[in-house]
């Protein structure tokens, strides 16, 4: 396994739409494990591949259920909303939109339709906490970035924040 660059805004691999997967193989069981080793290393709870440079349909999240428990994940290939409802606002921070957290309003439930690793349809239905990490990173696979969710004037102090670190580099 592997840890890889984790991409940050602007990067334009940020915002193209990614391609649907079709195969199903070791190359890809690859990338995801790669994948889920630098979401822990970052350290982070979900991880969609444009953020490591790939602009292909698949997230990894974490599903640990208490913090003394051994590390675990979930694969969505090909994921996408199906059915929302109601709404919230809840803090996020992303791991390619460094140095910011914000109260984001996201739907209180979501259900996702997604494959597992064989290929095999699936569907989840999930409320609260998850299902804004779900929505966070289904938002990368179409070129969205939790900064788009902000108010113009949050969005560009931090674009203005963003420009003067890369100025000074």
């Amino acid at each position: 396994m592997s840890i890889l660059k984790i991409y940050e805004y602007p990067d334009p691999v940020l915002r193209k739409r990614t391609k649907k997967i079709t195969a199903f193989d070791e190359n890809l069981a690859k990338l995801i494990e790669d994948m889920a080793e630098t979401m822990y290393n970052a350290p982070g709870v979900g991880l969609a591949a444009p953020q490591i440079g790939q602009s292909i349909r698949l997230i990894v999240v974490d599903i640990t259920m208490n913090i003394d428990d051994e590390k675990e994940y979930m694969v969505m290939v090909n994921p996408v909303i199906i059915a929302h409802e109601g709404s919230q606002l809840d803090e996020e921070g992303c791991l390619s939109v460094p140095e910011l957290t914000a109260n984001v309003k996201r739907y209180k439930g979501v259900t996702v339709s997604y494959q597992d690793l064989e290929g095999h349809t699936k569907e989840l239905s999930t409320e609260e906490r998850f299902s804004v990490v779900l929505q966070h990173e289904i938002d990368h696979l179409n070129g969205i970035l939790f900064l788009d969710h902000l108010s113009s004037l949050k969005r560009n102090l931090y674009k203005k924040k963003v420009k003067k670190r890369l100025a000074n580099t």
